[in-house]
């Protein structure tokens, strides 16, 4: 065999040498790759942790807030200018409301750190209150029979504002007529005598004419607490009480049910308006309390004046 011809089968050989180791160098670089490919997988991916059991945990208290000081209201301005509170310690609660001065501002226990100032305490000159100036109603106790001053009745005196020591006097009169009733005599008070406020009494009882016998009606003055229009005098009418029986008592006499309603009547208002100087309202009869100026004889000649007296007196 020349050199030329083994020259080219050895060149064969080199040739077809990479064709048959090819293939399994070419597995063994997938496999590489796919080791290198699944390598990083798991570290880009890191296994995922399995949930942990749910433990049940206590809330936590929420924290309380904590106070936040208020500003104090604007106050207006005084006209008097107000003097600096004195070194001396604070008066104890306990004391009297009547300790304190007049028209001075007062303080309270310290709150939060702060000081709260009273506006002044203001007292009329005349020394009335409101609240503790009013007369309560009166009481005669859960057995009390009422036979001309049902409830209804009673609750219309009651519900009035009486002042205390206001009425001083329970005047009786009678109409001069023999029927009539509080409404036909508002109608003649204000629209004959051109009276502002109506009827001048401030109660009126029936003979059975107009109104039932014995019949007690409450009048607008007793119901407003203003003064009658019943005596010629300015004074007495803004302390004395007008009761007026329907009927002329010079030509007759007042019906029994008209004077049991009047004993009624009469001792309801006397605890109803309460005691002056320690003293019950005076019961007197028109003609005896009216002024000399103007003299009258109303309630009438035939009205029982001793009864009244004797029960009133």
């Amino acid at each position: 065999m020349s050199f030329r011809s083994t020259f080219t089968v050895c060149l064969c050989a080199l040739t077809l040498l990479p064709l048959q180791e090819g293939p399994a160098q070419q597995t063994d670089d997938e496999d590489k790759r796919r080791k290198f490919l699944k390598s990083r997988e798991e570290t880009v991916q890191p296994a995922r942790p399995k949930p942990a059991s749910p433990q049940k945990t206590k809330p936590k208290p929420k924290p309380k807030p904590h106070p936040t000081p208020q500003k104090a209201p604007a106050r207006k301005p005084v006209e008097q200018p107000v003097s600096a509170p004195s070194p001396e310690p604070a008066k104890p609660a306990s004391a009297p409301a009547s300790s304190l001065s007049k028209g001075q501002p007062t303080e309270t226990a310290p709150k939060n750190g702060q000081v709260k100032e009273i506006a002044p305490l203001l007292i009329e000159k005349s020394g009335f209150d409101s609240k503790a100036g009013m007369q309560p109603p009166a009481f005669f106790g859960w057995f009390t029979r009422w036979k001309y001053l049902p409830k209804s009745l009673r609750e219309q005196i009651d519900r009035a504002p009486v002042k205390k020591a206001r009425w001083r006097y329970l005047v009786v009169h009678n109409s001069g007529t023999r029927q009539g009733n509080a409404k036909a005599f508002e109608f003649y008070h204000t629209n004959v005598r051109k009276m502002p406020n109506g009827l001048a009494y401030q109660f009126v009882i029936g003979n059975g004419t107009s109104s039932g016998d014995g019949e007690i009606e409450v009048g607008n003055r007793w119901r407003r607490q203003i003064n009658g229009g019943h005596v010629h005098s300015d004074y007495l009418n803004n302390i004395a009480l007008g009761i007026c029986l329907v009927g002329d008592f010079n030509q007759e006499k007042p019906t029994q049910k008209q004077l049991d309603a009047l004993d009624e009547l009469l001792r309801y208002l006397r605890q109803r308006v309460g005691k002056v100087d320690n003293k019950w309202a005076v019961v007197k009869a028109h003609r005896e309390i009216n002024p000399p100026r103007w003299p009258t004889d109303c309630p009438g000649n035939d009205f029982p004046y001793t009864w009244l007296h004797n029960r009133f007196d």
